[in-house]
């Protein structure tokens, strides 16, 4: 396990400390050579959202029910391993992790308030309809 350096930024003045946060390494998959063989380049940051301390009640609400299906036992899991060094593996998983909190504890948007059809754009759908109908009329072989 590895303790990151410095708390990571979730939104705002909310950070998560360096102390809940769970580091895991292991071997990345596919190919790569040799290297690929020893080298533990995966990283897998697990996150305490149920029991943590560090965000506001209400965010931790909102968090807990938009990634309940994501979470295991209240932890939430983020792996990364598309690059080839362990210390870019870890940033992208902590950008991950930070966006995924972000996006889970942002507010619900506004409730959209309904407005009418102004009357003028239904006037002009109705006599663009009007129109239409007399050409297509005009084309049927009635009169011939």
């Amino acid at each position: 396990m590895y303790a990151m350096s410095g708390p990571l930024v979730v939104r705002g003045s909310v950070s998560l400390p360096e102390a809940e946060l769970l580091w895991r390494f292991s071997r990345s998959s596919g190919p790569g050579g040799q290297h690929v063989n020893t080298s533990d380049t995966q990283v897998e940051l697990r996150f305490d959202l149920a029991r943590t301390e560090a965000l506001p009640e209400v965010w931790k609400r909102r968090a807990l029910e938009w990634l309940a299906g994501r979470l295991t036992d209240g932890v939430v899991t983020v792996r990364a391993s598309e690059h080839r060094s362990q210390w870019r593996n870890r940033e992208a998983a902590a950008v991950r992790l930070a966006a995924l909190l972000a996006e889970a504890t942002a507010p619900p948007p506004a409730p959209r308030r309904p407005t009418r059809v102004p009357r003028g754009i239904n006037e002009r759908r109705l006599r663009e309809k009007k129109r239409r109908s007399e050409t297509k009329r005009g084309r049927s072989a009635r009169d011939w």
